[in-house]
């Protein structure tokens, strides 16, 4: 089958892969549009984990303020390079964490960052409420493990929906940008701050 030009440019514009691998995604999904972004993704993902383990110290501080400073956020991201930090798509992606974290007001980075205790604490009264409402004790566990995710995915930065596409987590935005970049990024740390609330 004939891939055009046109298939292979609304590709890039959408995932920012390069001009061959757009291709070799069209041809190995006989021009299905969707199927290549599957494929792009996938293959996105894989490139993602082989950086995993390089050092990032370069990158840069992004400070937010909102709603006539109502709400600030300060934002920690880090990349391989000074070059890569400079860019203009790495200053957007450390942005819009901040943007996310003004907006969507996550606790923690991901799972691994929620305290024990706390994890501890959900998992029984998940149980405590599942076992309240007369649910079977082997479905409880189900019940339980629904919650958590629940609780992650709302309050862990890493599992929010991304505030601008609700298709893709914070971590697949995080993902894209290390495979169009080429080098580990890592959200190292935020912190977030709004007028009048109490301190912990």
């Amino acid at each position: 089958m004939t891939i055009s030009t046109q298939q292979i440019k609304d590709l890039r514009e959408a995932t920012g892969a390069g001009m061959l691998d757009c291709k070799k995604a069209l041809e190995s999904s006989d021009g299905d549009y969707e199927k290549a972004l599957e494929f792009l993704r996938e293959k996105g993902m894989s490139k993602a984990e082989k950086r995993s383990d390089r050092e990032a110290s370069n990158g840069m501080i992004d400070l937010y303020s909102h709603g006539d400073g109502r709400v600030g956020v300060m934002v920690e991201v880090n990349c391989e390079t000074d070059f890569v930090a400079r860019t203009e798509q790495f200053r957007v992606f450390a942005h819009e964490i901040a943007l996310q974290v003004a907006a969507a007001s996550p606790r923690w980075i991901q799972p691994e960052d929620v305290p024990e205790d706390l994890v501890v604490e959900n998992r029984a009264a998940a149980a405590e409420m599942a076992a309240a409402e007369g649910k079977p004790d082997n479905i409880i566990e189900r019940i339980v493990e629904g919650k958590l995710a629940k609780f992650y995915d709302e309050n862990c930065l890493l599992r929010q929906e991304y505030i601008r596409d609700d298709s893709k987590t914070v971590e697949d935005l995080l993902k894209e940008n290390i495979v169009s970049t080429g080098e580990k990024i890592v959200i190292r740390r935020f912190a977030r701050w709004e007028l009048g609330e109490a301190e912990e």
